[in-house]
């Protein structure tokens, strides 16, 4: 079945998704939302590629958050299931095998940074214009942005976020860590790919492994994490020599 709102490649064994709802702004709606699902789904399953990009290149955004005009409709059920299938697609990024690198090309707001969070690297052009609105328009997406921002930007930061619905720019956003790396418009995606094709030169083996360890740090004590890691460890090491 053909793809309405993204687009699927593959070259030098890095997968691109492409979102490209057909305008400037590429909006979280149900139908996108389980496009990403399937297309995370055929990445996964595509064994000429270690590594995956997911961006709005060559597009204004890279995603602008949930579509309002579908949630005013929303009962509270419908709101429920949206955020369920929404979580859904993030849990799936986040458990995907391969490294996936979000590359930030232009607006990322509300839904569309917690897609960004989803994703275990963020690239960030210069034109990157970032934020969480929900405060301004009275919603919350039910994402989990208010659970994994202060993960990665801790709490100061994700409560300036969170409630003064600011816009932040691509500098802004590498000073509180949300973004790992900011690229000139010019050399933008040229970048992102040579970085996206390095890391899927490795064995995809040991960047699962690698990326299942560090996820699990999160929740996981030291002792724990060491003892993971040792298993692991003996286990990939058996496969490589």
């Amino acid at each position: 079945m053909p793809y309405k709102k993204l687009h699927i490649e593959t070259r030098n064994r890095v997968g691109y998704i492409l979102l490209d709802a057909g305008s400037r702004f590429n909006k979280l709606s149900i139908t996108t939302i389980r496009e990403l699902k399937r297309a995370f789904a055929q990445v996964t399953e595509d064994v000429s590629s270690s590594a995956v990009v997911l961006s709005g290149y060559p597009g204004e955004s890279f995603a602008v958050g949930a579509d309002i005009g579908q949630m005013v409709h929303f009962s509270p059920n419908d709101a429920f299931h949206f955020a369920e299938l929404g979580q859904s697609l993030f849990d799936q990024i986040e458990s995907c095998p391969k490294p996936v690198i979000a590359a930030l090309n232009g607006i990322t707001m509300g839904g569309g940074c917690d897609l960004a969070m989803s994703c275990d690297i963020r690239i960030a052009s210069e034109g990157l214009r970032i934020g969480h609105s929900g405060a301004k328009l009275g919603i919350i997406t039910g994402f989990c942005g208010t659970h994994k921002l202060p993960h990665i930007v801790g709490t100061n930061h994700a409560r300036e976020i969170f409630m003064t619905s600011d816009i932040f720019t691509a500098a802004e956003a590498l000073h509180m860590g949300l973004v790992d790396t900011v690229y000139r418009e010019d050399e933008f995606w040229k970048s992102v790919s040579s970085f996206a094709e390095r890391v899927a030169s490795h064995p995809l083996t040991t960047l699962s492994a690698a990326k299942r360890l560090i996820n699990a740090s999160e929740d996981t004590d030291l002792r724990t994490g060491c003892l993971l890691e040792r298993e692991t460890a003996t286990h990939i090491n058996s496969i490589h020599t």
